[in-house]
């Protein structure tokens, strides 16, 4: 039996993908394999948001080149398909600079994967266009086999912040459709996915078409997903300050299924450094949305996101970010130095912050996330939470979920608990998860 490799990097949005094209190659009689070196196709489903992950890539087709050169000498043949967003931004550049790849394709045009690898054995080739044809019309039915799912609803983005490249690989935003997103969304609640988190660029941009062709918000569309049978949650990421409406809001405490979560990136606290950003919300904005959304759902936990050293930073405007860390507060964030993307507008700026202080900056704000996150994490210690028990833990006898708060916890349970919501006492709390135990009456599932 043939046998696919597929590896993603990056976003949620790239993880689905990447399960999407495992899809597409199962249909056509690959079996999914862990091994590399036993694959007759490997997929690297990349990301071009920072500079480092792309050259991740090539370090790994370095790899894969030896790889594949030992399979030809035992006869073995070898597709390498390079996916994603470093496929969409370099297209046939890719081609030149990595001779082992046989497939560039860009994440609009994979599901025509199976095409592209017969074409692939007269010449390499390359897909990066955006086609009219929505994919997702042409996408076989999924093959989940977890408690939790991530599940597309919207892709690209408008916004253009100076840093990103998404609106360049990922194209406009564009919506599914109400009984897109549901019928999807039913077939995974049927498979046994209990928590479904809802993705997109700019996920709070939604305006998939609803029931009467009227565009729908994403409220809306959390609406019609709370009411499929099986599914007791509901999350979604990743969004802009810009789009989060009151109905939004008021649905953190109008929807039960929807999660007391929320990843909504900022940036910086600098109201200059956030407008060269074009992020179109000033510092005190962002606080005064918090605000609201504290109001609709006080136990609400916050994600963000930021960038240490955008050209031009001062020190002045960095302590800016430290202080709207600190008046907020976050139970988790991603933290990364500026790193310039080619074809961006912050990439032709001359004023780069040395590497040097953006590495100073990024270790003062990673402590003070962090210590944030340990606070949080301790703060649990001693309340009892209701855990969806996701898979078997790190030793027998044990097990693993979240709290609707996304904190993982790990505690002592039959396996069979796997799928269920069960009341759990926080005992104690680690680096990176909570340790707990179940209480003896199972919540109803």
């Amino acid at each position: 039996m043939k046998k696919a490799f597929v590896r993603s990097y990056g976003c949620q949005m790239n993880a689905y993908d990447a399960a999407r094209m495992a899809d597409v190659l199962g249909q056509q009689g690959y079996a999914a394999t862990d091994s590399v070196e036993e694959a007759d196709v490997v997929v690297l489903n990349t990301c071009h948001i920072r500079e480092k992950a792309a050259e991740k890539v090539y370090s790994e087709l370095g790899r894969l080149r030896v790889l594949k050169g030992e399979r030809r000498l035992a006869g073995l043949d070898t597709r390498i398909v390079v996916a994603g967003c470093v496929a969409q931004a370099e297209g046939a550049e890719m081609l030149a600079r990595a001779p082992a790849v046989d497939v560039v394709v860009g994440p609009q045009s994979y599901h025509r994967l199976p095409q592209l690898l017969d074409a692939s054995r007269a010449k390499r080739v390359v897909d990066t266009e955006f086609p009219i044809e929505d994919k997702f019309d042409h996408l076989p039915a999924r093959r989940n086999k977890g408690v939790s799912a991530f599940l597309t609803v919207q892709e690209g983005c408008d916004k253009f912040c100076a840093f990103c490249v998404v609106p360049y690989t990922r194209g406009a935003e564009v919506s599914r459709s109400v009984a897109a997103v549901v019928a999807e969304a039913e077939k995974l609640a049927e498979a046994g996915v209990r928590e479904l988190t809802l993705i997109g660029q700019n996920v709070n941009a939604y305006h998939g078409a609803g029931p009467a062709g009227v565009a729908a918000t994403l409220p809306d569309l959390m609406r019609a997903v709370a009411g499929i049978p099986g599914l007791a949650r509901i999350r979604y990421t990743t969004s802009h300050p810009n789009d989060m409406g009151d109905d939004l809001i008021a649905a953190h405490a109008e929807i039960p299924a929807l999660m007391p979560y929320l990843h909504l990136p900022v940036q910086s606290g600098s109201d200059r450094v956030l407008g060269a950003m074009n992020r179109k919300h000033t510092g005190d904005q962002y606080r005064r949305l918090i605000e609201r959304i504290r109001t609709a759902r006080p136990d609400i936990a916050l994600s963000s996101d930021f960038i240490v050293g955008f050209p031009g930073e001062t020190d002045a405007e960095f302590e800016e970010t430290m202080r709207l860390v600190a008046e907020i507060g976050f139970q988790s964030a991603f933290s990364f130095k500026y790193s310039p993307r080619p074809g961006t507008p912050a990439a032709e700026r001359a004023d780069a912050v040395p590497e040097g202080v953006k590495s100073e900056r990024l270790a003062a704000l990673q402590a003070r996330l962090d210590a944030q996150r340990h606070a949080y994490q301790r703060a649990a210690a001693g309340r009892v939470a209701e855990v969806l028990v996701e898979k078997p833990g790190r030793r027998p006898g044990q097990v693993t979920g979240k709290t609707p708060h996304m904190l993982a916890v790990q505690f002592d349970a039959p396996a069979s608990t796997i799928g269920s919501l069960v009341p759990v006492r926080i005992v104690e709390a680690g680096a990176n998860s909570l340790f707990g135990e179940m209480l003896p009456q199972v919540a109803a599932a």
